[in-house]
C-alpha cells in the first residue's frame, strides 16, 4: 500500500494578476504570500514526510510554488500532473462564469450537478475521478507527497473537510 500525504499550497496572493488585468484561468498565476513561503518552509521540515520518495504537484503556480520550497528541504523531484489542478466553477474553459455563484452553488448542491443548471461546475465525483487517476499511477512507491488544492483533496477525504493552507491528510491506496 502507498501512503500519500495529500497537502494543500500554502496561502496564495493575487494582487499582481489583478493588477495585471489578469482574469479567468490565468488569475491561478497568483504566486504563494510572504506568509505562504514561511508555511511551505515548515511543512518541508516536517518529519512525518521524511520517508516520501517523490513529489506531485497541481500545475497551478501556487501549488508549484508550495511543492519547490517542500522539495528542497527533502531532496526530492517534483512532477507535475496536470489533473491535480483546481476544482472547476466552469468545465467550458472559455467561459466568463460567476466563480463564487458556482461555488455556492456546489457547496449547497454538495457537489453534485446544480439540479437547476445554473453553473456547468466540475462535480465531486468528476474531481475524485481525476485525482484518484492520478494517484493510482504512483502505487509504486511507498510514500508519495501530492500537493494540491483544497477542494480536489476533499474529494479523497470527505466532502466538506476545510484544509488549511499547507495543511495534511494522509490516505493510502
Amino acid at each position: 500500500m502507498t501512503t500519500f500525504y495529500l497537502i494543500r499550497h500554502a496561502e496564495p496572493r493575487y494582487d499582481e494578476v489583478i493588477e495585471r488585468g489578469i482574469y479567468g484561468m490565468a488569475y491561478n498565476f497568483g504566486k504563494l504570500t510572504d506568509n505562504g513561503i514561511l508555511q511551505a518552509h515548515e511543512r518541508g521540515k516536517d518529519p512525518s514526510l521524511k520517508g516520501a520518495q517523490i513529489i506531485i504537484a497541481s500545475p497551478f503556480t501556487r501549488a508549484l510554488q508550495t511543492a519547490a520550497i517542500i522539495a528542497s528541504h527533502l531532496g526530492l523531484e517534483v512532477v507535475v500532473e496536470h489533473d491535480l489542478h483546481e476544482w472547476m466553477p466552469d468545465i467550458n474553459p472559455n467561459s466568463d462564469v460567476d466563480g463564487e455563484g458556482a461555488f455556492e452553488a456546489y457547496m449547497k448542491y454538495k457537489g453534485k450537478k446544480d439540479v437547476k443548471n445554473l453553473f456547468h461546475y466540475e462535480t465531486f465525483d468528476a474531481i475524485k475521478k481525476r485525482m484518484e487517476l492520478v494517484l493510482l499511477k504512483y502505487t509504486q512507491y511507498d510514500q508519495v507527497i501530492v500537493v494540491s488544492h483544497g477542494i480536489a483533496i476533499s474529494t479523497l477525504t470527505h466532502f466538506d473537510d476545510i484544509i488549511e493552507h499547507c495543511g495534511v491528510r494522509k490516505i493510502t491506496l
